[in-house]
């Protein structure tokens, strides 16, 4: 649960991602009772906004426990290329965004101790779920990705059935590589599983 400086509370599941990115922004001294809790606030509001977040800086004590964390958006710095801008045939990505937070722990809790909202690039809320830290398979489409995998389907044909079943591309939040992903993942998983099998049978 989120607590505003004013006393109004906010529980991290209620969140509506229909909101506007107006309402239930980060500010100063807003309160969580855990980290986990923090950054799953933030990352809402970023996917409704239309951004996405990644972790910039964390500290930890003594006991190598964290007590700090610096939240960013996903075009936060730049990029140090290798070829020549004359030569170079895709844009960056970063536009060296500003855009963040930072929490500390205090006395159990964690606390929002700097804001900034401005972002010096577009947002695109209508398709935040596509952006790479917002993307996600659920277990429904893993299912479905692992079922057809084992049946010899093509991975382009699952991804494509999950599409129609979703109702269209708009309504997605993950895209064909991340399909592949997860599949490459799983068959080297039960490959490694399937040869330690293998060896037991041996001996």
């Amino acid at each position: 649960m989120a607590t505003y400086p004013n006393n109004v509370n906010v529980v991290g599941e209620s969140i509506d991602d229909d909101d506007n990115c107006n309402e239930l922004v980060p500010t100063l001294n807003m309160c969580f009772d855990t980290m986990e809790e923090a950054k799953k606030f933030y990352s809402m509001y970023g996917r409704r906004c239309g951004f996405g977040i990644r972790t910039r800086t964390s500290k930890k004590d003594e006991n190598n426990e964290l007590y700090y964390l610096r939240l960013v958006c996903s075009r936060e710095g730049k990029y140090v290329f290798t070829i020549r801008p004359e030569v170079k045939t895709l844009p960056s990505q970063t536009n060296q965004c500003a855009a963040g937070i930072t929490i500390a722990q205090k006395e159990g809790k964690w606390f929002v101790r700097t804001v900034v909202v401005e972002h010096s690039h577009d947002l695109c809320p209508q398709t935040s779920n596509l952006i790479r830290s917002n993307r996600q398979l659920n277990m429904h489409a893993k299912h479905t990705l692992g079922v057809n995998d084992d049946a010899g389907v093509r991975i382009n044909k699952s991804f494509l059935s999950i599409v129609s079943e979703a109702g269209g591309y708009e309504n997605m939040e993950f895209v064909e590589r991340d399909a592949r992903n997860f599949i490459g993942q799983r068959r080297r998983s039960l490959c490694k599983e399937g040869d330690g099998q293998a060896l037991l049978h041996h001996f």
